[in-house]
């Protein structure tokens, strides 16, 4: 393998993230009063190592209460990191990251690349950064953020983003049409949905700003994979 570039994993919370508007969307409940974009999730600590192989490699996650698909790596998780083009960029975000399935593989098959990782939820984050550790990879930036509010001035030559569908529509259209301005010349946008969930709608607002619209993708359970393209 290549040589791994590094950066310095961290939480930094952005006061940007708990701007009103935001912690509204975000403190929406669903599942035991509480969702997993919640800035600071109230429910008990009782963290879990749980593992997964995900393209030929064996992957270790500690995950917890109060994340996203805790118990085991989402499938739809798993199709997303299996369309992506692991080529032809060097700055990838990974937009709410949870504790860290994609950008800590993408990582790992992109040694060279600057793997930058966010997500509103503090547990989130803090889960992200230990499971970087754990799985030896360091060339991520781990940050705490409501959308892109953790980096505002970075441009991405790809982000990739298992939307938050629970939030509901208007959120994931938000995070859809910003990140076709924080895309790069020629950068891509990954995006998974279930179709029952609205991915084809999502597919039809990516392709207000970016071009090339395609499906990679797809997995049971209704799962689509989409990407696009930002052309000048």
């Amino acid at each position: 393998m290549a040589a791994q570039r590094t950066l310095n994993p961290k939480v930094e919370r952005s006061t940007r993230s708990r701007a009103a508007i935001l912690h509204k969307t975000f403190s929406i409940s669903f599942m035991n009063n509480e969702h997993y974009y919640t800035t600071n999730p109230t429910s008990s600590s009782d963290m879990q190592k749980i593992t997964s192989r995900i393209l030929g490699r064996e992957y270790s996650f500690w995950t917890d209460h109060g994340v996203f698909s805790r118990d085991h790596v989402d499938p739809g998780t798993i199709e997303l990191i299996k369309a992506i083009d692991f080529s032809n960029a060097s700055t990838i975000l990974d937009l709410g990251c949870g504790y860290g399935v994609i950008g800590i593989v993408t990582a790992f098959n992109m040694p060279l690349a600057a793997l930058y990782m966010s997500d509103p939820n503090q547990r989130a984050i803090e889960l992200s950064i230990k499971n970087a550790e754990l799985n030896k990879v360091s060339n991520v930036m781990i940050l705490e953020g409501a959308g892109f509010t953790a980096f505002p001035d970075q441009q991405f030559d790809m982000i990739i983003t298992n939307p938050p569908i629970r939030t509901g529509n208007a959120l994931v259209f938000e995070l859809i049409r910003e990140s076709a301005k924080r895309l790069n010349n020629n950068g891509r946008l990954y995006l998974v949905a279930r179709k029952k969930q609205g991915a084809e709608t999502f597919k039809k607002i990516m392709g207000e700003d970016l071009s090339d619209i395609t499906q990679v993708g797809q997995g049971s359970g209704g799962y689509r994979v989409y990407v696009g393209t930002k052309r000048s």
